[in-house]
């Protein structure tokens, strides 16, 4: 029997000389930054959180754990503010409601009521203060301890037939480190992004290196046309670093900061991949896109896309014509 074949070490009655080799730990948390203002939507976002905007018929926030639960993470952490209570309440139990549509009878509406409860075990910790994406990363750090998590941005919808996620999370577990999520724009849209510079892997077409980023540069600095949207799968060696990142743009503390010492050095933590994206996101965080969205959603939906698409198309052929 060859012990050094089953144990994968070297062993002198063998023969086989290999290196052992520590399986990373499975991902299975997920951290949600929900701690903004959302000044682009005021004044909806006055006395409503922005991530509680509805897409359709269900709040953005809910397509973002969805898309969490459908990549395995079961364990959501929300990065909370003030006036986000409504979070809380959507993924709570609401008693006197379910009571109601029991009574009628409603089984179709009491299942949608109790489907964004029976989600995810939803955890909260509120930032306390806007220091930036970098800080809010950082207040997880107690829930999520020393195991690689993701990072979901609200504003970002992504298309659950676009499991972007699910292929973060393989290239993590592949090459170790840190991941970002990256999709070519418009090189006059970059300066509202973080933007990655990148080096190709032989074999592995979508996956990249990345060797620097910066945040929000001008067309003429940016180093690529990639930005950096809103998924990562970090390492927990990013704590550290984002510690000791002093206050950058906007006077914030940036997680793309601390992603750029992590591809830069050996640091624990290192190196930083990204996933090149092409399919279907959905930017709520922009007004324009946030409707678009909704559109969009709406006319792929089998029980309103066929007399809403009907609609939309008589509105513009007939009633925006002058």
């Amino acid at each position: 029997m060859d012990i050094g074949r089953i144990f994968g070490v070297d062993h002198p009655a063998s023969g086989y000389r290999a290196h052992m080799t520590l399986a990373r730990p499975r991902i299975s948390k997920a951290v949600i930054p929900a701690a903004g203002l959302g000044t682009r939507f005021l004044p909806a976002t006055k006395a409503t959180p922005k991530e509680m905007l509805p897409v359709v018929d269900k709040p953005a926030i809910q397509y973002v754990v969805e898309e969490a639960v459908a990549a395995k993470l079961t364990d959501v952490l929300m990065v909370t503010g003030r006036n986000k209570r409504p979070l809380e309440d959507h993924f709570d139990r609401n008693y006197e409601l379910e009571e109601a549509l029991t009574r009628k009878g409603d089984d179709s509406r009491l299942a949608r009521v109790q489907e964004s409860t029976d989600l995810a075990t939803v955890h909260y910790v509120r930032q306390g203060a806007p220091k930036g994406l970098g800080h809010a990363v950082l207040c997880a750090e107690p829930h999520v301890a020393d195991q690689p998590f993701a990072v979901l941005l609200g504003d970002d919808l992504i298309d659950p037939r676009d499991p972007l996620l699910q292929r973060m999370i393989d290239a993590q577990e592949r090459y170790g480190g840190s991941v970002v999520a990256l999709m070519e724009v418009d090189p006059a849209q970059i300066h509202l992004y973080g933007c990655a510079a990148v080096e190709e892997l032989p074999g592995d077409g979508d996956v990249v290196r990345v060797t620097d980023l910066v945040e929000k540069p001008s067309a003429a600095d940016a180093p690529s046309a990639y930005a950096v949207i809103g998924r990562y799968v970090l390492d927990p060696g990013v704590f550290d670093v984002l510690r000791q990142t002093p206050p950058g743009r906007g006077g914030e503390i940036q997680l793309t900061d601390a992603l750029r010492v992590l591809a830069d050095s050996e640091v624990p933590g290192g190196p930083v991949h990204g996933v090149l994206f092409s399919g279907r996101r959905y930017d709520t965080g922009d007004r324009a896109d946030y409707l678009r969205a909704i559109v969009r959603l709406a006319c792929e939906r089998e029980d309103l896309g066929p007399d809403f698409r009907s609609w939309l198309r008589r509105y513009v052929t007939e009633e925006m014509q002058p």
